[in-house]
């Protein structure tokens, strides 16, 4: 547990999201780290993103939108995940999110059910965390 914690507090965990407050309604992180179909997983947030950018609807829909000229800075899915260095957690032609444990849309609890689930949530978590880490840091070698 010390480990995942440990790699938990790397740079590889963080990614920005707009703080700002519109019309007093919650932000990004607010919303998605309360809503029963998302429970702050990280994986699930990104595809409630690719399905913004799909204008489709996801239970993030209405807080993503509010944040319309946030997510105009990358154009589409693909250049949300180029510029935050998340192509770890999608597939080649960014149209899938890879989830950290089976997803059958937002109807089932996204909490591990039990001690299988949760090896699996914490494996594919910490693999993703190590990739996004690995990958960040060759992108500072290349700006040094």
């Amino acid at each position: 547990m010390k480990y995942f914690y440990d790699l938990a507090c790397t740079v590889g965990t963080y990614v920005l999201f707009p703080g700002n407050r519109i019309n007093n309604k919650q932000t990004i992180n607010q919303a998605r780290g309360i809503n029963k179909s998302i429970n702050d997983r990280f994986d699930l947030t990104l595809e409630c993103i690719r399905m913004y950018y799909k204008n489709e609807t996801s239970p993030l829909h209405e807080v993503i939108k509010r944040y319309d000229d946030f997510f105009a800075l990358f154009s589409d899915f693909k250049g949300y995940c180029e510029f935050f260095l998340l192509q770890d957690l999608v597939n080649d032609d960014y149209t899938k999110v890879d989830f950290f444990l089976p997803f059958e849309g937002f109807v089932s609890n996204p909490i591990p059910r039990d001690l299988e689930e949760y090896t699996m949530y914490m494996r594919n978590n910490i693999d993703f965390i190590k990739k996004r880490n690995q990958r960040i840091d060759a992108y500072n070698q290349y700006l040094l």
